[in-house]
Order: structure tokens, then sequence, then C-alpha cells
């Protein structure tokens, strides 16, 4: 018993240094600073129109927000409920203000989830230790464990609710009927696609809970207790990102389904690899698939297989629906504790396989924490120009679509003497010309992270081309840089940056 138990507390101190360590190595994202700057409130920060240094900016990054001010801003100009920044504000109002400190509040949150996976474990008579592992292992589970958003809650949320679920049938528990559902609600109210797992418990209550139906209304009524204000928000949102996807094609949706979600599991294998890399994992997960089907009609593997099942199922519903594709590895993450537990009691008397399996996750994972084609450059490409920063050079930053996601990680990284113009989608040729003027050097970032900055970057590149004074000077992938040769001669400093 001792020994179990250990395990059970190794691979929780394991799962926590993995994580911790893989929230200090990746660069910020996108999505994170529209938390940060949501908290801090500023939901759009009002950059300055003209030229200016990283440092005259940090206030953007602090202050802090009430519960009310996040809520409007939220239904004014996101996609998200509020749960998980209301919480995220509480915790910055202790912790301070930089993204670490968040990515802290995810970690921990996760490592809770992943010891409620371990109690829904024991409950189930799964290997502890195994489920753990191979959830933790999961790369789509490790990078939403650590990112500044709502996803380690919801999933966390959702653990704890569907183990409640359990155990109310299993005990013939009212209150633990309520309060599972209720968690599975709240999930909800930290990501809306969250909902899908709740569904799938909620129908395995019913369909083996027939004769209990107290413990079904009980949870029913407390995951129902979170849609008046789920909808009061999604509501208001629902048209804040139109053409944020593509539009629904079934064989686009279920190629989507495949790769991405063997890429949530197994990381780029299924997303960047050759076809004789990704052909196996795809059959392979093929096969997983009908397996688990099959043990749909069993207990309790059955209300792991509907948990894991109702997410793909959702969002295929829901593109159907709207007629667009909300396909990606972060989205089909709720899968995976659901796998994890599948896997690790499929495969209890199967160690060389299971082995092999958490090898190939241990792999991804660690590409997941240090290599930069798993990252988004915002932050690396502004550590890369750091040497540059000078009075007499200029960095061209795209402003992307709303000004969040593309400044916010690259001032954030930038030294104080970092000089920096923010350069619209349409901005004006002439203008900026006679802006950039002055400088002996400007460089551009190549981000192409948005619809705007994939107009705006191309744009700039061009109007340098065309002026006889700048001539491109040698320099590493993801930075073009120009020396204004009608100042005199300078130095080929950029060529120094590694």
């Amino acid at each position: 018993m001792f020994r179990y138990n250990s395990r059970f507390v190794m691979s929780l101190v394991m799962s926590a240094l993995l994580l911790v360590g893989i929230a200090a190595l990746r660069a910020g994202e996108y999505d994170e600073y529209y938390t940060v700057f949501l908290l801090a409130g500023h939901a759009r920060p009002g950059w300055p129109v003209g030229i200016f240094s990283a440092g005259a900016v940090r206030a953007a990054y602090h202050g802090h927000a009430g519960l009310v001010q996040i809520a409007q801003d939220l239904r004014h100009g996101d996609v998200h409920p509020p749960l998980y920044f209301w919480v995220a504000s509480f915790w910055r109002a202790w912790a301070g203000n930089g993204l670490f400190p968040l990515r802290l509040l995810s970690v921990g949150i996760s490592v809770a989830g992943l010891w409620g996976l371990g109690k829904l474990a024991q409950a189930t008579r799964v290997p502890v230790a195994s489920a753990i592992l191979m959830t933790v292992l999961c790369y789509g589970f490790a990078y939403t464990a650590i990112v500044a958003r709502g996803f380690a809650l919801a999933q966390s949320l959702n653990i704890f609710g569907v183990w409640l679920i359990y155990e109310a049938l299993v005990r013939r528990s009212g209150s633990r009927a309520l309060l599972g559902g209720l968690c599975l609600g709240a999930a909800s109210f930290s990501n809306y696609l969250a909902c899908f797992v709740g569904f799938g418990a909620l129908f395995w209550l019913f369909l083996n809970g027939f004769k209990q139906w107290r413990l079904w209304v009980l949870a029913l009524l407390g995951f129902a207790a979170f849609m008046p204000a789920d909808g009061w928000f999604f509501i208001a949102q629902r048209s804040s990102r139109a053409g944020q996807f593509a539009p629904f094609e079934w064989p686009k949706a279920l190629a989507l389904l495949a790769r991405d979600g063997g890429a949530s599991m197994f990381g780029g294998l299924t997303t960047y690899g050759p076809w004789f890399v990704h052909m196996p994992v795809e059959l392979g997960l093929l096969g997983m698939t009908i397996g688990l089907l099959i043990l749909m009609a069993r207990q309790p593997q059955g209300l792991f297989v509907l948990c894991a099942f109702a997410t793909p199922i959702g969002l295929l519903v829901l593109g159907r629906v709207f007629d667009n594709l909300p396909i990606e590895i972060r989205y089909l993450t709720f899968v995976l504790p659901f796998f994890g537990l599948l896997a690790a009691g499929a495969l209890a008397d199967m160690k060389p396989l299971r082995n092999a399996i958490i090898a190939v996750q241990i792999a991804s994972v660690i590409g997941l924490a240090v290599a930069p084609a798993t990252m988004q450059k915002q932050q690396i490409l502004a550590q890369d120009l750091a040497p540059l920063a000078d009075p007499s050079t200029l960095i061209l930053l795209p402003f992307g679509n709303d000004g969040v996601g593309l400044p916010g990680p690259f001032i954030a990284a930038s030294p104080d003497r970092q000089t920096i113009l923010l350069v619209k989608q349409n901005f004006e040729p002439a203008q900026l010309a006679a802006m950039i003027a002055p400088y002996r050097l400007v460089a551009v970032p190549l981000i192409l992270g948005d619809g705007s900055s994939r107009s705006a970057v191309p744009a700039m590149l061009g109007l340098f081309k065309s002026a006889s004074c700048w001539q491109a000077v040698p320099t590493q992938e993801g930075i073009a840089a120009f020396e204004n040769h009608c100042r005199g001669t300078t130095l080929n400093v950029i060529s120094g940056i590694h």
C-alpha cells in the first residue's frame, strides 16, 4: 500500500516539476497577452501612434482590473467566459504582474487536476502512476497546463466533475452528484468547449443510473446552474471573432480531427512528420478508437470513452451548425485525461508497449519545452534583436489584428531602450519612409501571426526594396534588416546577432 501511495505522490511531484520547467522555458504567446492586458485593465492597449521606447509603455502590462471590468471587456471584445480570468485576477494581485506567475497558476491548477485524476484512477482500479504520466506527457495536456488561459481550470474542473459523478453512482450520493454537476458546469464557465465532457458524463450517469434518477437530476441541476451565465456571455460575444475559422467541410474536419488529435497526444508526428511517420500514428489512433468503442459497454471504461468522444463529436456538431472548423490541438486536450485513464488500464499488462508510448510522449514534451519550432516567434525575435537596442536603430513591428497578441510578447521581452514603431496593415508608405529616414538601421521582425501582419510585413519589405538609400544587410532567419547608406558608412552590427 505504501509503495502504491508513494508512486501516486511521485508522479504528481514529477508532473509539477515538468510543468514548471516547460512554463519557464516556453516563449510568451499571442493569446496569453490577451490575459495579461485584460487583467491589467487594458484589454486593447492604447499604444503610441508614433515611435516610442519599450520602457515607455511598461505601464500597459501593470494595473489591476476589477471583476466587473473584466466581465464587461470579455462581453464586448472576446469569446471567453470569465471564471478563469476572475481567478487569475486574485492570483495576480498576490503573485505579481509577470507572465510566469500567471503560468504558475495554471500549473498549480493542473497538478490539482492530476491529483483528481489519480483519485478517479484509484476508484476505477486503473494504475494510478501510469494514468497520471500518460496524461501529463500528452503534448496537448502539457501545453494547455502551463499557458495563461482558461484551459487548465476547465480541464481540472472536468476531471473533478467526472470523478464525483462516478462516486455519486457507486455510493448513491446525491451531494456528490450535485457537486459533480457544479464542477462540470463551472468548467464550461472557464471554457465553453469544456461543456462537451459534461454532456458525456451526464449521459453516462443517465444510462447507468436510470433507476437512481434522483442522482441524474441533481447532477443535471448542478451542470445547468452555469448555463444562464454562459449564455449571457456567449450571446454578447457570438460575432466577436467572425472569420476566425475556415468554413466547415466534412473531409477537412475529419482530417483535422485525425491530425490534431494525434498531435495532442504525441506532438508534431501527425502534423510535421512525413507520411511514413504520421500514417502509422494515425492508423494506430484508428485502431485505438475502435478498441475504445468496444469498451463502451463496460464499466467504468464506458464513462471514460463517452467523456473522451464527447469533445470531438461536439466540435463536429458545433462546426456543422455554425459552418466553421473549430478543431485545434488546444480544444482536443479535453479528451486527454480520459485517454490517459483508458490507455493506462488497457496497457497494464503490456508494459513494453506502454513504455514505448511513454517514450514517444517524453520526446514530444521535450520538443514542447525547448524546440523553437513549437513556439511563437514574438518573444524569441525580441530577444534576438536586444543587442540592437540603440537610439540609431528602429524596429518596425507589425501591429497585428488588434494590437495585443503580436506587440504584447515582443515589447515585453524588449530592453527598455529598444526603439519601436508599430505598423498597421493600411500604413501610408510615404509617411513611413519619412519616419524611418533619420535612423541608421531598421529591422523588421518577420512575425506573420495573423491576417494583418501577413499583409503588413511584405508591404514593409517592399518599401525598402524600392528605396535607394536602404540596403539589406545579412542577418538571421526571422529578421530582415536594412542599413541607411544616405547617412554615411556604418558598422554592420546586425550580423553579430545570434
